[in-house]
C-alpha cells in the first residue's frame, strides 16, 4: 500500500509546482516560451528523485530495483497526467488564444489542435519520467560489488 500512496503524494506535489511555476510564467507573458520546459524537466527531476530516496529510506535493506523502479515511474506518471489536464484546460478554457500564441514564432500554417498539444505534452512527459527513473535507479540500486 505505502508503495502506492507515496508516489500519489509526490506526483501530486509535483504536479502543484509545475502548475505552479506555468501560472508565475503566465503572469510575466512568458509560458509561451519553449525554453523555460528546461525548468519543469529539473522540477520533475527533483520531485521523482526525493520520492525514489524517500522509499528508500523507509525500505532500508527490503529495497530493491524493481519497487524503485516502479515508484519513480508512478510518481511521474501522475504528475504529468495532472498537469496535462490542466494544460488542456488551461488552453480551452482560461486562455483560448494560448495556441496561437504558443505556435506562433514556428511560421507555419499548422492546424494543430489541443488534442495534439496535450498529447504532445503528455508524451514528454512520460519520456522525461522514464529517462529520469532509469538514471536515478543508477544511483539508487543496491550494488553487489564486493
Amino acid at each position: 500500500m505505502y508503495k502506492i500512496t507515496l508516489p500519489f503524494r509526490f506526483g501530486i506535489a509535483i504536479s502543484g509546482s509545475l502548475i505552479a511555476f506555468f501560472l508565475l510564467l503566465s503572469l510575466f507573458d512568458a509560458h509561451t516560451n519553449p525554453f523555460f520546459s528546461l525548468v519543469n524537466v529539473i522540477i520533475t527531476a527533483f520531485g521523482i528523485f526525493e520520492a525514489i530516496k524517500y522509499y528508500k529510506l523507509s525500505k532500508g535493506t527490503d529495497f530493491s530495483y524493481t519497487s524503485g523502479f516502479t515508484v519513480g515511474i508512478v510518481t511521474g506518471f501522475v504528475a504529468t497526467l495532472i498537469f496535462t489536464f490542466f494544460f488542456t484546460f488551461y488552453s480551452t478554457e482560461i486562455n483560448p488564444d494560448f495556441l496561437l500564441k504558443l505556435l506562433d514564432p514556428y511560421q507555419g500554417n499548422y492546424q494543430a489542435g489541443i488534442g495534439i498539444i496535450a498529447f504532445v505534452v503528455a508524451i514528454m512527459g512520460f519520456a522525461t519520467t522514464v529517462v529520469l527513473t532509469l538514471a536515478f535507479m543508477q544511483l539508487f540500486k543496491n550494488s553487489r560489488n564486493q
